[in-house]
C-alpha cells in the first residue's frame, strides 16, 4: 500500500474557496496513493483563540490553553472532510484523541511519542481518506496537548514515520524554500533541493517556511519532505539527506532575523563557573541564549560578556540577571536594534575563504560586525538592524545566489 502524507497550512485552508481547491489536490493524489491528510487551523483562527485567552487572564492555564487553541483544527478538518465527501470521496475527520495520538512533555510544547495506526489503516484499506487535526495530541492523563506553533508540520512528519509513507508533502503559501526571503529581495531564487542540515539552520535562523523541530524530526527519521504551494501547480523544494544532492554552490541560502536583542554584562568578576552561573537561571526560565562572546580584561580578573536573546525575552532576562546573587558585574547594557544575518551551505565545509568573502562583502557596505558565531555549515553575524537589507543583498550577490 503506497501511502502519502499531505499537510495543508492555515493559508491553504484559509477560506471555503481554498478548502475546495485543496480537496481537488487531494483527489488527484488519491489516484496513485492512499492519502493521509493533516490540516492546520484556518489562517488567523489560532491567533483569535489566543486573544480570547488573554482577555480571560494574562496567566491562562496551559492545559486549558491547549484545549482552546486546538479547536481551530477541528473546524478545518470538518470542512475539508465534508468537501471531500461532497466530491464523492469517502472521508471523515479525526481529532487526535480519536486515533489516539499520544504525546509527552509540557502543555503547549508537547512532542508526539506514539500514533495508534489500526483505525487509520483500516479506513485507508476501505478506500477512505482520513483528515486529521494537526498540532495536537493527548497525554497519559487523557488531556488535550499541543505541540507548539507550526506543529502541524511535526504532526505530518510523525505520521509519515509511523505509517512508513512514500512521500510527505507540506503545502503552504510559498512555492518552496528560497535562497532568502523573496518578500525582501526580488532576486531570491527557489532552491530545488536542500539538505536537512541546511534547512534546519535556515529555519532556526529566521526562515519561516518550517519550524526547526519539524526539520529535526524529519532528519532523525530520514523522511524526505517536499515543500510546495497549494495556490500554483509547480514543483517545490525537496528536503533530503546530503548524499542525495548534487550542488556546485558554496552557499545555499541566507537568513536574517528581526527580533534579536543584545545584552552585555560589563566588568563581570571572572572565576571558573561564572558563565554557568549567568546562563543557568536563563535556561531554567526557557530563555534561549544564542550568540555569546567574552572579552577578558588585561589583568585577567574581569570580563565583559555579551550574548543575544529574542527581544521578547529582554525584560524577563533583565529581571533574572538583576536578581541573580551568584554574579557580580559593574553594569548591564542592552540593544534591541540588532539583527542576525547568516549564510548557510554545506559547500563551505570544503571551501576555504568563505569567512573572508562574507566579511569583505559587508565591509564594502560599511557594515560593522558586532558578534560572530559559526558552525560547520553556517556563519552568523550580528549587525545593526537598519543594515539588514543591504547586507542580505550584498551577500546574495557575493555568493552568486542571484543566478
Amino acid at each position: 500500500m503506497k501511502i502519502i502524507v499531505l499537510k495543508f497550512g492555515g493559508t491553504s485552508v484559509g477560506s471555503i474557496l481554498r478548502i475546495k481547491k485543496v480537496a481537488k489536490i487531494i483527489k488527484n493524489y488519491s489516484k496513485d496513493y492512499k492519502v493521509i491528510v493533516l490540516t492546520s487551523a484556518m489562517s488567523g483562527a489560532t491567533n483569535k483563540l489566543i486573544g480570547m485567552s488573554k482577555q480571560i487572564s494574562k496567566n491562562f492555564l496551559d492545559d486549558e490553553y491547549d484545549v482552546l487553541v486546538s479547536a481551530g483544527e477541528q473546524i478545518s478538518c470538518s470542512l475539508l472532510a465534508g468537501q471531500l465527501s461532497n466530491l464523492g470521496i469517502k472521508s471523515r475527520s479525526w481529532m487526535a484523541w480519536q486515533i489516539p495520538i499520544l504525546t509527552e512533555g509540557p502543555h503547549k510544547y508537547s512532542r508526539i511519542k506514539y500514533i495508534y495506526k489500526k483505525p487509520i489503516l483500516k479506513f485507508l484499506k476501505n478506500g477512505g481518506i482520513p483528515v486529521i487535526s494537526g498540532f495536537q495530541g493527548i497525554n497519559k492523563n487523557l488531556r488535550i496537548t499541543t505541540i507548539g506553533r507550526g506543529g502541524t508540520d511535526a504532526s505530518a512528519i510523525m505520521f509519515a514515520k509511523f505509517f512508513k509513507a512514500d512521500k510527505c508533502v507540506i503545502y503552504t503559501d510559498v512555492e518552496g524554500v528560497y535562497t532568502t526571503d523573496p518578500n525582501k529581495l526580488k532576486s531570491a531564487k527557489k532552491i530545488k533541493v536542500i539538505s536537512y542540515e541546511e534547512m534546519l539552520e535556515m529555519a532556526s535562523l529566521g526562515s519561516k517556511v518550517m519550524q526547526p523541530h519539524s526539520i529535526q524530526d524529519a532528519r532523525l527519521n530520514r523522511i524526505n519532505i517536499e515543500v510546495k504551494s497549494s495556490f500554483v501547480n509547480k514543483r517545490g523544494t525537496l528536503i533530503t539527506k546530503r548524499k542525495n544532492i548534487l550542488n556546485n554552490k558554496i552557499i545555499t541560502g541566507i537568513s536574517s532575523t528581526s527580533n534579536d536583542a543584545k545584552v552585555t554584562l560589563i566588568g563581570v568578576k571572572d572565576r571558573p563557573g561564572i558563565a554557568a552561573s549567568i546562563f543557568k537561571p536563563l535556561s531554567q526560565n526557557a530563555i534561549n541564549v544564542d550568540m555569546v562572546v567574552q572579552n577578558i580584561s588585561s589583568n585577567g580578573k574581569e570580563t565583559d560578556l555579551t550574548f543575544t536573546i529574542k527581544s521578547s525575552e529582554l525584560n524577563k532576562t533583565k529581571k533574572i540577571i538583576l536578581a541573580n546573587k551568584n554574579i557580580n558585574f559593574k553594569r548591564m547594557t542592552f540593544d534591541q536594534n540588532v539583527s542576525k544575518v547568516s549564510i548557510i551551505g554545506v559547500g563551505m565545509v570544503t571551501t576555504p575563504g568563505v569567512t573572508f568573502r562574507m566579511f569583505q562583502a559587508l565591509s564594502k557596505q560599511n557594515i560593522n560586525i558586532q558578534v560572530i558565531s559559526t558552525s560547520e555549515i553556517k556563519i552568523s553575524v550580528l549587525i545593526k538592524s537598519k543594515h539588514v537589507s543591504k547586507a542580505v543583498k550584498s551577500l546574495h550577490s557575493e555568493f552568486n545566489l542571484n543566478k
